[in-house]
């Protein structure tokens, strides 16, 4: 990550999917408010599950096309870790 930001987002639109190998569908963001700006992700990279004792943290590294933004979601509450160059 190039850009460090650990600020609170706002996610607007959430997308589902289900993978073949799942019973039951997964939600990932699609759009997000950040800063007064609204950014569309077009890909989720990569997600990740961590799990320490009772916390559960989600974090997800989505592309908008131009930019790779790492978000985190712990009991419903967003934050944007940090940017990255695109692929």
């Amino acid at each position: 990550m190039n850009y460090i930001a650990h600020q609170e987002i706002e996610i607007t639109s959430v997308e589902f999917h289900q993978q073949p190998s799942q019973e039951r569908l997964q939600g990932y963001p699609k759009r997000m408010v950040y800063d007064g700006r609204e950014y569309t992700f077009i890909e989720l990279s990569m997600q990740y599950l961590v799990r320490t004792g009772q916390r559960l943290v989600q974090l997800y590294d989505m592309f908008d096309g131009d930019t790779l933004y790492r978000l985190r979601c712990e009991n419903n509450h967003w934050t944007l870790v940090g940017t990255g160059a695109g692929a």
